[in-house]
């Protein structure tokens, strides 16, 4: 039965959700900079629709690739805005990443990083230096696909991926927005940090805390 890898999938989205509702009022002042002032209170509502379906679940008779479904599809429920399709579609693909391996070994946890920053970046049609939350995706699944190139361990990955992300996030502030409401503002965004990248980075760090524990800090890639 998958109980265990699916119960650390459920824990992680609850930490999400936990600590993206702690930044709320922070990610919604940095949107309220450049944006509409509502990225800390969809991403909430989104992540506590997720943690709510998933109460629903038997844990112990789930796969770790449909608890990503069912985030994909409440997620998508709860967000209307732009947000929420580039999550869904961002836990679609981590869903399709996990159906070829369900043991969500550290191989596995790599993959799900990569497939969902081509999800989003699949679904936004945005690039690297867009002033987006692919911002810090990008350079979190290059560092996840470096880790793997290097056997690193569980830690050393997950440190990589949020490190990489951090920087990509503090980026931003340099850069000018090429999408969404931001880039109306041409110049004017210069000095602020991304939202979507403050909240990619919230997410990631969640995800470190969940699989770079202590159980799991002796993972290697397979030879």
């Amino acid at each position: 039965m998958p109980g265990s890898a699916t119960r650390r999938l459920s824990g992680m989205f609850n930490r999400i959700s936990n600590e993206i509702t702690e930044e709320k009022d922070r990610l919604t002042a940095l949107d309220g900079a450049i944006g509409d002032a509502d990225h800390g209170i969809t991403m909430s509502l989104g992540f506590m629709a997720v943690t709510s379906e998933l109460a629903r679940i038997d844990l112990d008779h789930t796969l770790p690739s449909a608890v990503f479904r069912i985030a994909a599809s409440a997620f998508l429920n709860a967000v209307g805005a732009s947000t929420g399709p580039l999550y869904a579609t961002a836990f679609l693909r981590a869903a399709q990443a996990l159906e070829k391996d369900e043991r969500l070994s550290l191989a596995d946890q790599a993959a799900v990083v990569e497939a969902m920053t081509a999800g989003i970046q699949q679904r936004g049609k945005g690039q690297l230096g867009d002033k987006t939350m692919l911002d810090a995706w990008i350079p979190a699944a290059d560092a996840a696909m470096g880790a793997r190139a290097r056997d690193a361990g569980a830690s050393e990955m997950w440190s990589s991926i949020v490190e990489a992300a951090e920087t990509g996030a503090n980026a931003t502030r340099s850069m000018v927005a090429a999408r969404g409401r931001a880039a109306r503002l041409g110049e004017r965004s210069l000095g602020h940090m991304d939202p979507g990248a403050a909240s990619a980075v919230i997410i990631l760090r969640a995800m470190m805390k969940t699989f770079a524990s202590e159980n799991s800090r002796e993972q290697v890639f397979p030879s």
